[in-house]
């Protein structure tokens, strides 16, 4: 079993900053992907920002410039620095995490944190 924890969520600024973190512990293989993803209330999940095994990233246009993406491999943590926050990015953020053993391939999510972008 695998267990996957965001924390770092809250209320800011526009303008501000935070720093989300997730950890994943138990049962976790080789990481090949971790990434971040985000929900707005009545919207669809989407993809923020994603690091691969080799340390290759990848941001949406909506997060390129302002957010960095970052891991911790010997802890299986990853971060998302997000700056220059704006009301649009208000959304439940999770994380996931794509593992695979042999050819077996499984993919975890956090329970999600809440960031809301507000004066």
């Amino acid at each position: 079993q695998v267990q996957v924890v965001e924390s770092g969520g809250g209320l800011v600024q526009p303008g501000g900053s935070l720093r989300l973190s997730c950890t994943a512990s138990g049962s976790v293989f080789a990481i090949y992907e971790m990434g971040w993803y985000r929900q707005a209330p009545g919207e669809q999940r989407e993809s923020v920002a994603l690091i691969f095994s080799g340390g290759t990233t990848r941001y949406t246009a909506a997060a390129k410039g302002r957010f960095t993406i970052s891991r911790e491999n010997a802890k299986n943590t990853f971060y998302l620095q997000m700056n220059s926050l704006k009301p649009e990015d208000t959304a439940v953020y999770y994380c996931n995490i794509r593992h695979r053993l042999g050819d077996s391939e499984y993919s975890d999510w956090g329970q999600g944190t809440q960031v809301t972008v507000s004066s």
